[in-house]
């Protein structure tokens, strides 16, 4: 057996063709017995209408299902091009080595008992068998995965029973994507329900533990897939974030939204996530941070996946959330109008001639706000509700139309499908009742030919608000924004101090030295080494000063007794610089000490925490919050992936509560809020250039001072990856 070279495997994007669309398959554990996973797996396959050939292999049938089986994979008449394995775990190599011999370049491992059972004995089996099938050319999902259904080749490998209707008939393939680890929740909760209320699918996959071919490689085949149109996501580990990155940009181009529903968030979540897949989580407000950035629609559980995608699928992108509504009932209007608001969606107000149209139609109907109450002069009359669907459709001030209807006739319900199937604007129909005159007529009947039907209304705003969201970011790619390193960065000289620093976290005074690199700006300083040159220092600058612990081992130096505020005077200024000294060797007898630095007393100004962090998903993160209880007890804070874009720092200072701090408030100035985001543009490029160097970087605080007075870095900390802490 001659090994294929392993360089093949590791292209991208990774070709998936043959994997969703292969000329011939073989399932191995293929059985008679229904009650079996290869049973009910190579029933469903082969009742699908697969038009290839799929071939059973077990070496203890002769046939299955009425097709003939063979012993082996070497014994097939021809090499499939995918390979679904539901055999014992110890068995799983010996059928890999035998794909191997064939040149099968797609195989499928249902069997558990690998790495997500966190023993050592299951890792080192997974990544045993990951080594074995990329030295060979092979590219793998699983193990422990419940597999795929492509609806659009009509290709299952898969035990789930979806694969027809009530009637026995193929189930018709649609344009959404699903992809999975868990097919339980992937095929069930997300796929099953969505075809219940009579979406349609493309492709699923539930790929368990993603030894191989991950979530990203399925979501990246989709992007380019022209079956599909919207990919929803249900994933509990992104196993690589620059990938993800690449993803989402190509997403964007192609106009196909990716919807996220990212679990193990929480601890409790990423411990039951761990005994799930023997996923590696990452931090869930960077993840969510992350998916604002990248464009990707984040939700909280599998129904709004579903009721996201029915909207998105209209492709229709709204340039802004501002949407109207209207029923014949004030109740309705009211709800509509007080859970919009919370979820971000805006009711502007109509334009005159809305206003006159709408008035037109029903005599002596008063102020026409919005959304809009009919009230019960429309019932019965579908000319009046359909013309002033119309009308308001019309209005520039309106990108989304959301009209309610509760219970009313069949040609009534007909008049508002055709609208919301015509109208070049985003629209959903919010269904909350019955057809009075037709039972047939059902939400599931509307949503099958096409038309997005909700029958509640928050469901319906959260997914009118995601697609304002990714109309808004397909307008921003379509501008072609671009990352661009700022002037006045120098990333050479802040490696040598690095350097220079040789391990463990840098002092104060070359954190600082290290950000001035980047056209950062702190307040007047200088390093005493005794208690003399700290007053001659102090007069040097006038007016009070502060004196802080210069120190490489000392990252906090109020819990060390090594900082005073507000000092003036000779005698008081060398006393401080005294009692500094001795209180640090106090509380760390064996650290080392350049000396104490002395610093002028910063103006008044509003107080923001900066920082880096590397994230085991995405890498370097830049952070920033508002300081005192604002981080500390609220977490107000927002984070994203370096580096950013001024557009993406003025976004991180708006999602801050504390952000009307900086505006201006209760009569205090305006501050330099420009100043913020040419500042968070240049850390995020600190993050990026020096993510190899820098484990961990806090500028706390960063004094912003008024309108256009820019900004100083008070104190900072930048640790090292090698730093002993």
């Amino acid at each position: 057996m001659t090994p294929k070279p392993a360089a093949d495997a590791d292209k991208y994007p990774l070709d998936l063709s043959k994997f969703f669309a292969p000329l011939s398959a073989a399932l191995v554990g293929a059985t008679n017995d229904l009650t079996k996973f290869g049973g009910r797996c190579f029933q469903g396959s082969i009742a699908f209408g697969f038009p290839g050939t799929i071939y059973p292999v077990n070496p203890r049938a002769e046939k299955v299902f009425g097709r003939v089986c063979y012993p082996s994979i070497r014994d097939l008449p021809e090499t499939p091009d995918h390979v679904g394995i539901a055999v014992p775990a110890e068995r799983v190599m010996t059928v890999l080595a035998e794909c191997a011999e064939r040149g099968v370049p797609f195989v499928t491992v249902y069997t558990a008992g690998f790495g997500e059972t966190g023993t050592t004995r299951g890792v080192a089996l997974q990544s045993q068998m990951v080594a074995f099938a990329r030295q060979n050319g092979i590219r793998l999902m699983g193990p422990n995965c419940n597999g795929i259904l492509s609806y659009a080749n009509r290709f299952a490998l898969s035990p789930t029973a979806f694969t027809l209707d009530k009637m026995g008939v193929p189930v018709a393939p649609g344009r959404i994507g699903v992809v999975a680890q868990s097919g339980g929740l992937g095929q069930v909760s997300v796929m099953y329900r969505a075809l219940e209320i009579g979406l349609t699918i493309s492709h699923e996959v539930s790929c368990g533990n993603q030894s191989d071919i991950d979530v990203v490689d399925f979501a990246e085949y989709m992007v380019s897939d022209p079956h599909t149109d919207v990919i929803l996501m249900a994933v509990e580990s992104i196993p690589d974030g620059v990938k993800l990155r690449r993803v989402a940009a190509r997403a964007a181009e192609h106009e196909k939204p990716i919807v996220m529903l990212k679990f193990g968030r929480t601890e409790i979540g990423r411990r039951q996530s761990a005994s799930h897949t023997g996923a590696v989580t990452g931090s869930g407000a960077v993840h969510s941070a992350a998916f604002r950035q990248l464009g990707i629609i984040e939700v909280d559980d599998c129904d709004e996946l579903y009721h996201t995608a029915m909207l998105l699928q209209q492709r229709r992108w709204p340039q802004s959330p501002r949407a109207a509504t209207l029923a014949v009932s004030g109740g309705h209007t009211v709800l509509l109008a007080d859970l919009g608001s919370a979820y971000g969606i805006q009711w502007p107000e109509y334009g005159l001639e809305t206003q006159a149209k709408l008035n037109k139609l029903i005599p002596d109907f008063g102020r026409v706000d919005n959304p809009t109450d009919l009230t019960a002069a429309a019932i019965g009359s579908a000319n009046v509700f359909s013309e002033a669907l119309n009308s308001i459709a019309a209005d520039p001030a309106v990108d989304i139309l959301l009209p309610i209807y509760s219970i009313h006739s069949r040609a009534e319900l007909e008049v508002g499908a055709q609208f919301v199937r015509n109208t070049p604007k985003m629209a959903a129909m919010l269904w909350t009742g019955g057809c009075s005159d037709d039972p047939k007529m059902t939400p599931k009947y509307l949503v099958q030919s096409g038309v997005p039907v909700f029958r509640a209304a928050t469901a319906c705003l959260k997914a009118a608000r995601a697609a304002a969201d990714f109309g808004a970011y397909v307008a921003r790619a379509r501008r072609g924004d671009v990352v661009e390193r700022p002037s006045g960065t120098n990333p050479v000289q802040a490696r040598d101090l690095l350097t220079a620093a040789k391990s463990g976290a840098l002092t104060e005074r070359t954190s600082r030295q290290l950000l001035a690199a980047y056209g950062f700006s702190a307040m007047r300083e200088g390093l005493a080494t005794d208690a003399k040159a700290a007053v001659e220092l102090s007069r040097s600058f006038g007016g009070r000063v502060v004196l802080k612990i210069d120190s490489p081992d000392i990252a906090h130096k109020t819990e060390a007794g090594g900082i005073r505020l507000g000092l003036s005077g000779s005698d008081e200024i060398a006393q401080a610089y005294e009692d500094i000294v001795a209180s640090v060797y106090r509380y760390a007898p064996q650290a080392r000490i350049n000396g104490v630095l002395v610093q002028e007393m910063a103006p008044a100004g509003v107080e923001l925490i900066l920082g880096v962090t590397q994230d085991v998903t995405f890498g370097p993160v830049v952070s920033v919050g508002l300081g005192g209880i604002h981080v500390e007890v609220l977490r107000d804070i927002s984070h994203r992936l370096a580096p950013i874009i001024p557009d993406d720092a003025m976004a991180m200072l708006r999602e801050l509560r504390g952000f009307p701090v900086l505006t201006g408030v209760r009569g205090m100035p305006r501050r330099d809020i420009a100043a913020v985001v040419d500042l968070l543009v240049r850390l995020s490029w600190v993050a990026y250039d020096l993510s190899d160097e820098i484990a961990e970087l806090d500028i706390n605080p960063l004094l912003v001072l008024e309108e256009s007075a820019g900004a100083r870095v008070l104190d900072a900390l930048v640790i090292r990856h090698d730093a002993k802490m």
